[in-house]
């Protein structure tokens, strides 16, 4: 579990709220990835970059997964854990 601070909180809720709101919307904030779900990129304190992985179903914004990304290439971990979610999410 990350600790982050009630400003990166601000930042990270805004940026989901402007997606979800703006639908749909591309980058800077938001960005489709290859085979799988969709991306909010929101930049936080200490330059460090938060990931939000979602998907779309029915018109509802569906938040599957949250990391602070430590590389350039998002992590393949963090992509499984979001498609399992989201192959749940469709299956019931």
């Amino acid at each position: 579990m990350i600790d982050l601070s009630k400003e990166d909180k601000k930042i990270i809720g805004s940026d989901i709220k402007l997606v979800e709101y703006g639908w749909p919307i591309g980058m800077p904030v938001c960005k489709p990835l290859k085979n799988g779900p969709y991306e909010v990129r929101s930049h936080i304190s200490h330059k460090k970059i938060a990931r939000v992985l979602f998907c779309i179903e029915s018109d509802l914004m569906i938040l599957l997964h949250a990391f602070i990304k430590k590389s350039q290439k998002t992590p393949e971990k963090d992509m499984e854990l979001a498609r399992k979610r989201r192959k749940v999410l469709k299956n019931g």
